[in-house]
């Protein structure tokens, strides 16, 4: 990837006058979202989307189009007609997905529809695009039910290699992935489970590794069970953390298996009632409080506040203990409050602080493993591979507390990522296609690296235009 660009938001040091207070560090930030705000319906105004398609064959006369269209074309068709499967080598199909949504749960702004949820699937397949070399399709669809999602989903299946389900509110969003992964023939991914997920437990294993611990001998607090802590505990039980130190935190406290909603939980949220039904809250009951006393680890994925995760609850954790504060915008704890109450390395998911958990580490690169292994599906052992070669692609270059995931500008760790997860998916046998580790890893870096050619060549030949300069804005101070 190329060396990161400046903002496109003016970032100057305001000049304040005398008499009015420091802004603080969270009124800063405030108001440089508010500002990336504006300029980014501005861009979006100017630019009216974010991608578009291509032709990526030769058209040197309207002759051609009888090689590409009718009449050359129905031989195409009549040979997948014959062999379905060939779609995969006479189609764009093997590398082109699906992004699709409800949007019943997009991050930070919630239930807004599938029309408004749109420039953000945009957003994500430039992602997947620019990052791991896949041709994704945002598809925000308008559904009644989960059952109406599947089918959906299930019918448009056979344009695409992979399906992507993004921001679709739990626990629905369990259920659409465990019936779709069932019922298709390719990997079906819902990022706000498994890329985040992923990515924690990548985070942990070298966390974990910096502190001289190990995931079967450590006390761990899941503070929130929605759709990215559910899963991670699930992949921390196959790993081999045992399930009788592993405790689960929601509103209502402790998730073990005594609770009076175990009923409610059974009917409306099986998955959740599992794993209170695995872990039994750690040998726990009760709040926060008395889940975090002595644990090693605690993993929060839950309510966007400061005060969420106090001082207090760090300190009664065991010594030098571990900290991810994953809500965004605003952490469950600040980070400079977490180590000041001992935490010995501490996480988030904002770019503005060491150790961002992002997902953007992991979906690119399994995409882009999985579609050139043509898999069927996306086992755990696929995610797993994908997580541990993440936490190598850290140890590689070096661990320290400030230091325990690669970051976005350390692009040689994602092809190593896409050739893991091929290798694993060939291991399975959910694999089309037989690779060896060598050849996955060559096409990866091949692919991954395409788009950043393609920008360069665009913007040299004024087919992108330039980006245009922000407007003059007045930004806001803090008052006295």
């Amino acid at each position: 990837m190329a060396k990161s660009s400046p903002s496109p938001v003016e970032t100057e040091p305001v000049v304040r006058r005398k008499g009015r207070r420091k802004a603080s560090a969270a009124e800063r930030s405030e108001d440089k979202t508010d500002l990336l705000g504006e300029r980014s319906v501005e861009l979006s105004r100017f630019y009216a989307g974010k991608i578009e398609t291509v032709p990526k064959v030769p058209v040197r006369s309207l002759g051609d189009f009888a090689l590409w269209y009718t009449p050359g074309v129905a031989a195409v068709s009549r040979a997948i007609q014959s062999e379905p499967d060939r779609s995969f080598d006479l189609t764009g199909r093997w590398n082109t997905i699906a992004i699709v949504t409800d949007g019943s749960r997009v991050l930070g702004l919630g239930d807004i529809g599938p029309t408004a949820a749109l420039p953000v699937m945009e957003g994500k397949a430039l992602l997947f695009k620019v990052l791991g070399g896949v041709d994704a399709i945002p598809v925000p669809i308008r559904v009644r039910s989960p059952e109406e999602f599947i089918a959906t989903v299930e019918a448009m299946a056979p344009a695409f290699g992979g399906i992507n389900l993004e921001d679709i509110a739990s626990p629905k969003c369990f259920g659409i992935l465990e019936e779709l992964s069932k019922r298709l023939p390719i990997p079906v991914w819902h990022d706000d489970q498994l890329g985040t997920a992923a990515a924690t437990v990548a985070g942990l294993l070298n966390a974990l590794a910096l502190t001289h611990r190990s995931v079967e001998d450590v006390r761990t607090v899941l503070l929130g069970a929605g759709a990215a802590n559910l899963v991670t505990a699930r992949l921390l039980l196959k790993l081999g953390h045992p399930a009788d130190s592993l405790t689960l935190v929601d509103q209502k406290g402790v998730l073990h298996a005594e609770r009076e909603d175990m009923d409610e939980l059974e009917l409306h949220n099986p998955w959740k009632f599992r794993i209170a039904l695995a872990t039994d809250g750690g040998g726990r009951t009760g709040d926060l409080a008395a889940a975090v006393e002595g644990a090693d680890v605690l993993l929060a994925a839950s309510t966007p506040n400061p005060d969420t995760v106090r001082p207090q609850h760090i300190r009664s954790m065991a010594k030098d203990p571990i900290v991810f504060a994953l809500a965004n915008p605003v952490p469950e704890i600040w980070p400079e409050v977490a180590r000041s109450a001992g935490a010995a390395v501490v996480a988030t998911g904002r770019s503005d602080f060491p150790n961002q958990v992002n997902n953007s580490l992991i979906f690119p690169a399994v995409f882009r493993g999985v579609l050139d292994a043509r898999a069927r599906s996306i086992p755990d052992e696929v995610v797993l591979a994908a997580a541990k070669e993440l936490a190598r692609g850290a140890s590689r270059k070096g661990l320290t507390a400030q230091h325990i995931l690669p970051t976005m500008e350390e692009p040689e760790v994602f092809p190593e990522i896409a050739a893991a997860v091929g290798d694993m998916a060939v291991l399975l046998g959910v694999a089309r296609r037989t690779l060896t580790h060598d050849e996955f890893l060559e096409r990866a870096r091949a692919l991954m690296g395409r788009p950043a050619q393609l920008v360069r060549a665009l913007a040299r030949a004024h087919l992108t235009a330039p980006m245009p300069p922000a407007k003059p804005r007045r930004r806001r101070t803090a008052a006295s």
